[in-house]
């Protein structure tokens, strides 16, 4: 299938993170790819994945994004925060986010940009960051790969864990401790390198590798010979009409480029 969106070929990644999860799994998804990756999972080959109706309410089937005109969620139950809190607890969670930066440790930040004390800006604090990348499967979404989002260093501040040795008692990691994907416009990652550094596992049809290393701020793990990442089938297509009935996705990337670099 060649005639598909950056958009429509990181969403179709991002539910590829969900491959190896079981249905006992909830699926925290903030923005709105994390969100469209995660339902068109549960609608191709996850139908037992927990999902929200982004309020109160688990759901049985995805909530279409934007307006809802006469659709009515298909909520199967309350979400109180005793279930929350016990599905966090156990690990039975996977969140999808898209902080502001993170290092090569994979630790994020979506609190603070520059130095804590004058902040060049203030953003969103650091949520329920600390608790759940210590006890959850985490991964994330960027926007643009650039070096002032996949910084060199540390994060300006960090809001979620990662695999910073220092920052534990004796090094030894969190057992909950458990990042997966960082998907980008240029590429996919994982933290499968050794000691959990980040490793390049696809690269979106066109890109080079130069271009992923020169808009990163920290060193990357690749082999020689990297796998382009998998373009949407025409199943995923059809099904993100239903899901994104109003076409959001389109106002993901400027212009909403091609899939493929050069089909513009």
């Amino acid at each position: 299938m060649s005639n598909f969106s950056l958009a429509e070929l990181c969403i179709a990644a991002g539910a590829e993170i969900f491959q190896d999860e079981t249905p006992e799994v909830f699926a925290t998804l903030i923005g709105l790819v994390p969100r469209l990756a995660g339902s068109l999972a549960k609608k191709t080959f996850l139908p037992g994945l927990m999902m929200s109706d982004g309020e109160y309410y688990f759901v049985s089937e995805p909530v279409p994004v934007g307006p809802r005109g006469g659709y009515q969620p298909k909520r199967e139950g309350q979400i109180g925060y005793e279930r929350v809190f016990d599905l966090i607890a156990k690990g039975n969670r996977h969140a999808f986010v898209g902080p502001v930066q993170a290092d090569r440790f994979g630790q994020m930040n979506l609190s603070v940009i520059g130095d804590y004390n004058k902040p060049r800006a203030a953003l969103l604090g650091v949520r329920g960051f600390p608790g759940n990348t210590v006890n959850n499967r985490t991964s994330m979404f960027f926007a643009s790969h650039n070096t002032r989002a996949l910084v060199s260093g540390e994060v300006d501040m960090v809001s979620g864990a990662g695999y910073n040795r220092d920052r534990y008692p004796e090094g030894k990691f969190p057992p909950g401790l458990d990042h997966r994907r960082i998907i980008t416009n240029l590429c996919v990652m994982d933290f499968e390198g050794a000691d959990h550094a980040i490793r390049v596992r696809s690269l979106h049809p066109g890109v080079k590798i130069e271009e992923v290393i020169e808009n990163t701020g920290f060193e990357l793990v690749y082999a020689d010979t990297i796998a382009e990442t998998p373009a949407p089938t025409d199943e995923q297509l059809a099904i993100l009409q239903v899901l994104d009935p109003h076409n959001l996705r389109a106002t993901i990337f400027k212009g909403n480029p091609a899939g493929i670099r050069g089909e513009d």
